[in-house]
């Protein structure tokens, strides 16, 4: 659902930007935000483990540009597939097979990761207190 972040206070016309692939988001999402091992999450993506490194290494670079900068960073494009989910109850998820691993706040659009046993609609925003919807 959120494809482009920029620094506060800044106009977007105003800013350079690096575009991050999906495929390059999908790999930080694996290492960095799940903490998996490169050779599974390079398996669960499908492409080698030198290829998921490589996307990592390209991912960071871009990622640390945007911060130490000031660039927007846009999530576009790149070599992917969309799998369908497996199983009874798999959401919406990024591609890749399985459900979104958080929820968003509809009014100030916060994210903060999901609970297995509690449905997005039953959370309450930490920011603002509105209920949160699956992201």
């Amino acid at each position: 659902d959120i494809d482009y972040f920029k620094p506060a206070g800044v106009k977007a016309s105003e800013l350079n930007q690096v575009v991050l692939t999906v495929d390059e988001y999908e790999a930080v999402r694996l290492k960095d935000f799940q903490g998996m091992e490169q050779n599974k999450a390079a398996k669960k993506m499908n492409i080698s483990q030198p290829t998921f490194n490589r996307l990592l290494a390209s991912a960071r670079k871009k990622i640390s540009d945007a911060i130490i900068n000031g660039k927007a960073i846009k999530i576009e494009g790149g070599s992917y597939k969309m799998v369908q989910p497996r199983g009874r109850g798999m959401g919406r998820g990024m591609g890749f097979g399985g459900p979104a691993e958080y929820c968003v706040c509809p009014k100030c659009r916060t994210r903060v990761q999901k609970k297995r046993t509690i449905p997005c609609a039953e959370m309450q925003c930490p920011e603002c207190g509105a209920l949160m919807t699956r992201g």
